[in-house]
């Protein structure tokens, strides 16, 4: 992903963040579809996540 194609240096910091966190969203749903059509789970947003069980949340 190329940050210049989502932000621009006359954006407000708010605008550049929420780009960003849309821009991260789009990939997370992406790789969302595209690992439920091979029929495995994607990776979720916060790699955290991965490390604790699901009793543990």
């Amino acid at each position: 992903m190329n940050a210049k194609s989502i932000i621009s240096d006359s954006m407000t910091l708010e605008q550049k963040l929420k780009a960003i966190d849309d821009a991260m969203k789009a990939a997370q749903q992406q790789a969302n579809e595209e690992a439920k059509s091979n029929g495995s789970i994607a990776a979720p947003l916060d790699p955290a996540s991965l490390t604790i069980c699901e009793g543990c949340e």
